[in-house]
C-alpha cells in the first residue's frame, strides 16, 4: 500500500482539518443517536471507541482539540512505560500501535539503512521511553486505525466539541450536548452507553455524576503519603510542552516576553523546599527531595545524562539527510511544570482555567527566552541563541502541543477505589510481611488490564514538593471504572476510581488505554447481553464470560512475566 496515498484517503474521511470528522449533512444536523459515545478522544478514548467498534457497536467519538491521541499527540508526551514492555503488560491493540509507529517511521522516513535495520527501534532516541517519537507519528498510527470503522459508517468522529451540558433520567446519562470550539451549531448526542474520557473529567459535573478532585486524606484512605488534611483544590502540576531545535551559529531569539522577569527570578515555594529559582539547572530531586542538577546541551548530544536528550522525539542521525530533518527535544521538565492554581474543584471556573492554562503557556515562553540568552553553558558561557521552537511539529506554528499536559482529572467516586495501599512496595510488605523478592501488589478477581509505573505525584498546587513512591506491577479493577450510583457511564480514562497518590501510577500511556479499551468492550459486552456494567461487576458467571471476551480480544488480565518492585 501507498501509505501517502493513504493519508490522503485518511484526510478526506474527515480525520483532519476543518471538516471536524463530519460529511456535509452531519454537518447539518444537530442530533446524533448512537449506541456508545465516548467523549474525549484521548488515549483512553481512542482505544474505547476502538473496541466498542470491533464488536460491531455504532459509537460517536467526540474531542475537544482538533486530534485525537491525547497525551501522544495534542499533548505532545513520549509514552511513559514500564520496563516490561516490549514483552508483556500491554492489551494487543495497544502493541499494535507500537508496531505501527515503528514500522510508519522507517517505511515512510527517509532514514538511513542502520536506522532502518535497528530491531524495537526508538525512533527519537530519547531516554525517558523506548518509543520517543513525533506526534504526528502517533497521530497518523491512531487515525489509520479508526479509519475503517469511519469508512463502514460504525464510527462518527467529532473534533473540535467539548461538553457543556447532560440530560440526565434518574440514574442514567440520556444525552450530552457538545459545542463545536470552532464555531457553528451545537451537537446533542443520545447515547445508551457514556463513556468519560476526557482529560479533566469535564462530563462527570455536568451529569451529576459523583466524583472526587485534588487530595483525599489520610484518615480516609489510609495511605502514608496522603495528606493530614483533604484538599480538592491540591493537584498535580501541568506542563505545556514545547519542542526545540538547535541551529549552531544562528540566532532565534525573539523578543523578550512581558513577564520574562516574573519567571526569571521565581522561586517555588515548596514543602520540603525547592533549591532555588525554577529556572535552574538544579532542581528536587523527585524521590530524595534533595537538590539535583540535570545538564542541558544541545551541542554535546551524546552526553548523558542531558535534558537535550532526555525527551528528545526526533533525533537526527536516524535520517539519511540530517540537516532537512534536525533533532527535536521535547521539553517536558521540571522547569516548565505549572503548579501555581488547580484547573478544577471548587470554585474553578471555566474561564479561571484557560487563564490558567494560558499562564502556563507563558512560562514556557520565558523559559525558551531564558534558554536562548541567559541559561549556563557548560562550557561557562550563557544560553544559545540558535535554539528555535520547532513550528509545526506540534499542529501549531509556534512549536507549542496543541493542548497543556494533564496528570490529574476528576475521578468517579467508584464501586470500588484504589489506593496507595494497594499498590506500594513498603505499604504491601509492611501489609503483607513479604520480602522484597516476594511482595506483589493486590489481585483483583476483578481485572480488566494490568499495569506497572512508580507511584509519581509531580508537585502541587499547593506547595507540597515530588511524591515518589516504589510500586508493584498492578491490575486493573473493573470496579474502578464503575460509578456507585449512575448505570450506564463507563470510566474510560484517567477519571477511574483511583486516589490522588494511586493516581500516580494508573494515569501512564498504556494504562489509560487499559482503562479505556476496557471500558469500550464492557459497553460492547453489555449491549450484546443486554445487561449493565453492575451486573457484570455482581454477578460471577458475567465477569469470566466478559474476561473471556477480554482475554480473546488480546489483554492480559495478570502478569505473565518476572516482575520486580519499580
Amino acid at each position: 500500500m501507498d501509505r501517502r496515498k493513504f493519508l490522503g484517503g485518511i484526510a478526506s474521511l474527515g480525520l483532519v482539518g476543518a471538516s471536524l470528522g463530519l460529511s456535509a449533512a452531519d454537518r447539518r444536523a444537530t442530533l446524533l443517536s448512537t449506541s456508545v459515545l465516548v467523549v474525549g478522544g484521548g488515549v483512553g478514548g481512542v482505544a474505547a471507541a476502538l473496541a466498542a467498534c470491533r464488536a460491531g457497536q455504532k459509537v460517536v467519538l467526540t474531542e475537544e482539540t482538533l486530534w485525537v491521541g491525547g497525551q501522544f499527540t495534542s499533548q505532545a508526551v513520549p509514552p511513559d512505560e514500564h520496563p516490561w514492555i516490549e514483552e508483556a503488560g500491554c492489551t494487543r491493540s495497544y502493541r499494535r500501535f507500537r508496531d505501527e509507529v515503528r514500522s510508519w517511521f522507517v517505511q515512510d522516513f527517509p532514514v538511513t539503512a542502520a536506522t532502518r535495520a535497528t530491531a524495537r527501534l526508538n525512533p527519537g532516541g530519547g531516554w525517558v521511553s523506548r518509543l520517543c517519537h513525533e506526534p504526528r507519528l502517533a497521530l497518523t498510527v491512531l487515525e489509520s486505525m479508526l479509519a475503517p470503522f469511519i469508512a463502514q459508517g460504525r464510527l462518527t468522529l467529532l473534533l473540535g466539541h467539548r461538553p457543556i451540558a447532560a440530560s440526565v433520567r434518574g440514574d442514567r446519562v440520556e444525552s450530552v450536548q457538545f459545542e463545536s470550539m470552532t464555531g457553528g451549531r451545537r451537537r446533542t448526542v443520545v447515547a445508551t452507553w457514556v463513556l468519560e474520557a476526557s482529560e479533566l473529567g469535564d462530563l462527570l459535573p455536568l451529569a451529576g455524576v459523583e466524583h472526587v478532585t485534588g487530595a483525599e486524606s489520610r484518615s480516609e484512605t489510609g495511605e502514608p503519603s496522603a495528606p493530614e488534611k483533604a484538599d480538592p483544590l491540591d493537584q498535580q502540576a501541568i506542563t505545556w510542552c514545547f519542542g526545540l531545535e538547535h541551529h549552531a551559529g544562528q540566532n532565534h531569539i525573539l523578543g523578550r516576553p512581558d513577564d520574562y522577569a516574573r519567571w526569571r527570578d521565581y522561586v517555588p515555594r515548596m514543602v520540603p523546599p525547592w533549591p532555588g529559582r525554577l529556572f535552574a539547572w538544579e532542581h528536587s530531586h523527585p524521590v530524595t527531595l534533595k537538590s539535583r542538577t540535570l545538564p542541558f546541551d544541545p551541542v554535546g548530544e551524546g552526553g548523558f545524562p542531558n535534558l537535550w536528550t532526555y525527551r528528545r522525539i526526533r533525533d537526527a542521525s536516524r535520517f539519511e539527510a540530517p540537516k532537512a530533518f534536525p533533532s527535536i527535544c521535547l521539553v517536558n521538565w521540571p522547569q516548565n511544570d505549572h503548579w501555581l492554581a488547580p484547573l478544577v474543584g471548587p470554585g474553578v471556573t471555566l474561564e479561571q482555567r484557560r487563564q490558567r492554562e494560558a499562564e502556563s503557556k507563558a512560562l514556557g515562553r520565558s523559559l525558551i527566552h531564558w534558554l536562548q540568552t541567559e541559561a549556563p553553558r557548560p562550557d561557562g558561557g550563557t544560553g544559545w541563541p540558535g535554539l528555535k521552537p520547532s513550528a509545526g511539529t506540534f499542529g501549531t506554528p509556534d512549536g507549542f502541543a496543541l493542548a497543556p499536559y494533564i496528570r490529574e482529572s476528576r475521578r468517579i467516586r467508584a464501586r470500588f477505589t484504589v489506593t496507595e495501599r494497594h499498590v506500594s512496595t513498603e505499604a504491601r510488605k509492611a501489609e503483607t510481611g513479604a520480602t522484597a523478592d516476594t511482595v506483589r501488589a493486590a489481585t483483583f478477581a476483578d481485572s480488566v488490564g494490568v499495569g506497572a509505573y512508580r507511584i509519581d505525584l509531580h508537585p502541587s498546587t499547593t506547595g507540597r514538593n515530588y511524591v515518589d513512591v516504589s510500586s508493584l506491577p498492578f491490575q486493573i479493577p473493573l470496579g474502578a471504572l464503575l460509578p456507585q450510583r449512575v448505570e450506564n457511564l463507563i470510566a474510560a480514562g484517567k477519571c477511574l476510581g483511583v486516589t490522588h497518590i494511586a493516581n500516580g501510577c494508573y494515569r501512564l500511556h498504556p494504562v489509560e488505554w487499559n482503562i479505556g479499551e476496557a471500558a469500550g468492550a464492557l459497553a460492547a459486552f453489555c449491549a450484546d447481553r443486554k445487561t449493565t456494567p453492575a451486573a457484570v461487576h455482581a454477578k460471577t458467571d458475567l465477569l469470566a464470560d466478559f474476561q473471556k471476551r477480554l482475554r480473546d480480544d488480546g489483554f492480559e488480565l495478570e502478569w505473565r512475566v518476572p516482575i520486580r518492585p519499580l
